[in-house]
């Protein structure tokens, strides 16, 4: 059985001292330490918060991973964030977000080089998937999908596959409010897995987890969690909030894990 999975993706929110105040304040919910360790819990801050939330949460369930690297080991790119800078601070690595993508001009063979350092280090990616609302209506939402998939995971060995994560966030549902239906979304990761097993193996795929993002909140958590093919969820705003990210927490682990 795959294990779930939740991560909060901070975006560029936060400074130091606003993750050190939140980090406390999570630390401090009654029994959330014990909770988390049911599934697997991480937060994606920005690269200046990644020493705090490292600090705090360092030796527990909870796990720290970073929003994005340069695929390259180091050189003369201003701006960047080498792997190897960050490498002890980390067990995940967020790549191929569609902000990405877009702002930064990412492209599927930096994405891929990124995949295969990160994995060559023992740390685990999560490749974001998804299509924009004008190529789900042209009715090219899988076929972008799965390009996307093949090209992040191309040279990938099929035994990385335990390590793999894929999040599949829909562009247009990103940050508008507008989620997924929960019933495409978890038809859309079937395909995906699908695809996955043709590229490295129906054993290999029954492996990777992956979850869903887009506009994820509380009164929707649980109805996502509850599909068979959907692994966890990849959040943005609704985990800046103490509260509210404990309560995805929570609702995912009763989705997964009921009485």
């Amino acid at each position: 059985m795959r294990k779930p999975i939740v991560a909060g993706n901070w975006k560029m929110y936060k400074t130091p001292q606003q993750a050190a105040d939140y980090c406390e304040a999570l630390l401090a919910v009654p029994d959330l330490v014990q909770d988390a360790a049911q599934i697997d819990v991480l937060i994606c801050p920005p690269a200046i918060d990644l020493h705090v939330l490292n600090e705090h949460f360092k030796g527990g369930p909870i796990k720290v991973g970073a929003q994005n690297i340069h695929d390259q080991h180091e050189g003369a790119y201003t701006g960047q964030l080498a792997f190897q800078m960050i490498r002890e601070l980390v067990s995940y690595v967020l790549l191929g977000h569609s902000e990405v993508r877009k702002h930064l001009g990412e492209t599927d063979a930096q994405i891929n080089a990124k995949v295969k350092l990160v994995l060559t280090a023992g740390v685990r990616p999560i490749i974001a998937v998804g299509e924009s609302l004008e190529q789900r209506n042209a009715g090219a939402a899988q076929s972008i999908v799965n390009g996307q998939v093949a090209a992040a995971l191309e040279g990938v060995m099929p035994d990385s596959a335990a390590n793999l994560v894929i999040a599949y966030e829909p562009i247009w549902s990103i940050g508008t409010g507008v989620p997924c239906n929960p019933q495409d979304a978890n038809t859309m990761i079937g395909i995906t897995r699908a695809h996955i097993g043709s590229l490295l193996g129906e054993d290999a795929a029954a492996q990777v987890r992956i979850q869903y993002g887009g506009s994820v909140k509380p009164d929707n958590m649980e109805a996502y969690m509850s599909q068979p093919e959907i692994d966890g969820a990849l959040i943005g705003g609704a985990s800046l909030k103490v509260d509210d990210f404990v309560t995805l927490i929570r609702l995912a682990i009763k989705a997964k894990h009921p009485l």
